[in-house]
């Protein structure tokens, strides 16, 4: 501990993680390992796939290759940390590791947001004005967009970390919690933490609520064009394009709104830890698996992909 502002204040926390539950240590380590192993291959083919495949070399492959990269980010801002916590007596993140942690993880959670918002114009784009697709999507557009998402959610992101980790932590040091989430630690604050809860909400409104909306108006204009499509093989068609984004997207946003937009005092830091077991560990694992499932293009990809591996190796 050192001292300083008048408080003496941590120089490390410790991550009590899933500590009471000591007999499931090996089945809980041995599922998380799982997930995250999971999440790394299918997220990591799903990439390679798109990179290989020139058939999806379009914007909404494009978009959905930077999802993937992201979704490995995001799950290994705090997956390894986690992993190591469960097997060792060694629990403890410094204070500077811990404001890191929260600034990378948090950083990717709302560059997710603005580049699922920029997935549904993609989608509107594709499905409202398909003549002038080419022409509103264009590569530069899209590299824009997503250069846009990673500056957006990071400046975003040290807003909301500088304002909780400014505050005093005067102890006790235990984050019950698997990582530093904003909750956990703003609730071992010795300081009022009424701005920093204030400038989480309107980060939150303005990131979360804003590119909510894009996503809502696209799919607006989305469900009103689709029902004026004659076929019914045409209306299944346009609407499967669009099935998989918009389950993605309900299952992010309602799982962050849920942990981040409600007030302090409706939080159980217990219950908190589940909910965030499900979107900072299972959601990125899903993500390429959603997109992939229904998705015919991805399948001929894939297909064409085990074909060449099999010619391969029959010629060795």
């Amino acid at each position: 501990m050192t001292t300083g502002r008048n408080n003496t204040f941590l120089t490390k926390f410790t991550l009590l993680g899933f500590s009471d539950h000591p007999q499931m240590k090996i089945f809980i380590f041995v599922l998380f390992l799982g997930i995250y192993l999971m999440t790394l291959a299918w997220n990591l083919s799903l990439i390679t796939l798109i990179r290989m495949d020139s058939h999806l070399h379009t914007p909404m492959y494009f978009f959905l290759c930077n999802l993937s990269f992201l979704d490995i980010c995001y799950a290994t801002s705090t997956a390894p940390k986690m992993l190591s916590d469960i097997i060792t007596e060694q629990k403890t993140i410094s204070f500077f590791g811990c404001a890191v942690q929260y600034f990378v993880f948090c950083g990717m959670g709302l560059t997710e947001c603005f580049l699922l918002a920029a997935m549904a114009y993609d989608r509107y784009a594709a499905i409202c004005n398909p003549l002038f697709y080419t022409a509103l999507i264009s590569h530069t557009l899209c590299l824009k967009m997503v250069a846009g998402s990673y500056v957006g959610g990071f400046l975003s992101s040290l807003i909301e970390t500088y304002s909780v980790y400014h505050h005093d932590f005067c102890g006790p040091s235990m984050i019950n919690h698997f990582f530093c989430d904003l909750p956990p630690v703003l609730a071992l604050s010795c300081s009022d933490t009424f701005t920093s809860q204030v400038v989480t909400f309107i980060v939150g409104v303005v990131v979360g609520v804003v590119s909510a909306l894009v996503v809502l108006i696209s799919y607006g204009y989305i469900v009103a064009a689709v029902l004026k499509i004659s076929s019914a093989k045409g209306r299944t068609k346009a609407f499967n394009t669009c099935a998989s984004h918009l389950t993605a997207v309900t299952l992010f946003y309602g799982s962050g709104l849920f942990m981040y937009m409600r007030p302090n005092s409706s939080h159980s830091l217990n219950r908190d830890k589940v909910v965030s077991v499900f979107y900072a560990v299972v959601i990125p694992m899903v993500n390429p698996i959603i997109y992939s499932l229904r998705n015919k293009e991805i399948k001929n990809a894939m297909r064409k992909a085990a074909e060449r591996e099999r010619v391969l190796s029959h010629g060795h």
